[in-house]
């Protein structure tokens, strides 16, 4: 139409959820201008692969789930659906230290609670006195205070302390990098809360799902897909093939945005983004998909109660350390996807992943490659060592562990400040804070792992959902203003 603008909008992140926005914007409009803008000299973000020497190698996430559905949904509309891989088949355990040794995680556990029996009847993780009081949860009560709880307080409440501190503590661990103590039950294991709720006990729920499983109606023809999934060199497949599919989206990098504020003009964009180096960009509309602590910086002139929500929102920062070595010089066999270490355990490490166990087209034959995760709410100064350090503290891991003595014979450290958001109490509430605000600014939209879910399926879903209420704005925009040409 004569007279009509071009619309913009600015999308501030380049990680997996800055580029699913700029994509799905990209599909429902190409005739609207999309800019992403990344402080960092690539995308990606958390996502990022070392290719090296035959060996594949993850610096963040390794896979992900794929009943979430938009991970495995955004892989298929890429055409990466055939590249697309599960964990080793022939492999199914994996340990849990206790005073230094290793144990095998009981099978069974589904979404942190116990569905069979016999396996914790076995395990040696738990004392006779810790399994005879999971046993009597069939009789607590469900507790009937709305407010929120913590996740130790719930788990320590309904199966004991004893199976949340050796079993629970360092699955949710593995998860979130958090303290259980801090975490909301509500935000990060809502499925808890309500079995409690529909079936008076954690058992009794389990038991009512094995009488009356969820049927596949044999008119489907769906695929079974492991519960976790890879692609072959990397998930950095997923960013490079976004990335291929980002037609016109002007992209920069190595650009930190250091304001966004509201123009008063009629007639001109809402937004003005600026860039710590003086850059400016105008926008209709503007999808904020960076960790709430740069949000909350972003937004802070426009509306400082959001702000101070987002602030709220605590982070942790980790690292990973992935070592190679030649199978022989690995004592023993690799023959588990990995452990985990309870925080009682007071170790720097808090899992190790035998990733060519795990993954075994992640490294050449006659090669081990395993990767060391450390730091977590309340122990990140183990990330203030050097390099140096942080390899010989992981080499000092690997020959108590495993008894492995060499010198490995590749090594690469991935650092990750303030990379992961904890959902701690009250963060619901956080949220609706965050939501009832940001509805005042029409225009501005903010997604991430902050909110909702820290996997790539949640960050892609929500990078997603704030492109679609930014394709409506825009076309509430465009016809709000046909009315007055």
């Amino acid at each position: 139409m004569i007279g009509e603008r071009r619309k913009t909008v600015v999308i501030v992140g380049g990680g997996i959820t800055g580029l699913a926005a700029a994509r799905r914007l990209r599909y429902h409009s190409p005739d609207i201008a999309v800019f992403l803008i990344e402080s960092d000299d690539r995308l990606g973000g958390k996502i990022s692969t070392v290719r090296e020497d035959g060996f594949v190698i993850e610096g963040g996430p390794d896979s992900f789930l794929s009943y979430k559905p938009r991970g495995l949904g955004l892989c298929r509309e890429l055409g990466l659906e055939n590249r697309l891989h599960g964990t080793n088949r022939k492999v199914s355990r994996t340990y849990i230290m206790r005073g230094g040794r290793l144990y095998q995680l009981p099978e069974g556990l589904t979404g942190l609670i116990p569905s069979r029996f016999e396996p914790m009847l076995k395990t040696p993780l738990i004392s006779p006195w810790g399994k005879a009081r999971m046993g009597l949860e069939f009789l607590v009560p469900p507790r009937k205070e709305v407010d929120d709880e913590s996740l130790e307080a719930f788990v320590s409440r309904r199966l004991g302390h004893e199976a949340y501190d050796r079993m629970i503590e360092p699955l949710m661990s593995g998860v979130y990098a958090g303290d259980g103590s801090q975490l909301s039950l509500d935000a990060t294991f809502p499925n808890l809360r309500k079995a409690e709720l529909e079936h008076g006990s954690l058992i009794k729920s389990m038991l009512a799902t094995r009488a009356h499983p969820v049927r596949q109606s044999a008119t489907q023809n769906v695929k079974k897909w492991p519960a976790f999934l890879t692609l072959e060199t990397g998930l950095t497949e997923i960013v490079e093939h976004v990335v291929s599919d980002l037609h016109d989206v002007q992209i920069t990098l190595k650009t930190r945005v250091k304001a966004v504020t509201a123009n008063d003009g009629i007639d001109m964009p809402r937004y003005r983004v600026t860039g710590e180096n003086g850059e400016e960009f105008m926008a209709d509309a503007i999808i904020l998909a960076t960790p709430a602590f740069i949000t909350e910086q972003l937004v802070n002139q426009i509306d400082p109660e959001a702000a101070k929500a987002l602030t709220e929102i605590p982070y942790v920062s980790t690292a990973t350390v992935s070592v190679a070595y030649p199978l022989s010089q690995v004592p023993g066999s690799l023959d588990s996807y990995g452990y985990i270490v309870p925080r009682s355990e007071g170790r720097a490490v808090l899992a190790c992943t035998w990733t060519s166990t795990k993954f075994p087209h992640r490294a050449p034959q006659q090669y081990a490659l395993l990767r060391a995760f450390l730091g977590r709410a309340g122990n990140e100064a183990v990330l203030e060592l050097s390099d140096d350090e942080l390899i010989a503290l992981v080499r000092d891991e690997l020959r108590a562990v495993l008894g492995i003595t060499a010198v490995p014979h590749l090594q690469t450290i991935f650092r990750w400040p303030k990379a992961m958001p904890q959902y701690t109490l009250g963060h619901l509430q956080r949220l609706k804070t965050i939501e009832h605000q940001f509805r005042k600014h029409e225009g501005l939209f903010y997604a991430g792992a902050a909110y909702q879910g820290i996997g790539i399926p949640d960050c892609i879903a929500s990078g997603e959902a704030a492109a679609e209420k930014t394709y409506a704005y825009c076309e509430t925009l465009k016809a709000s203003e046909a009315l007055h040409l």
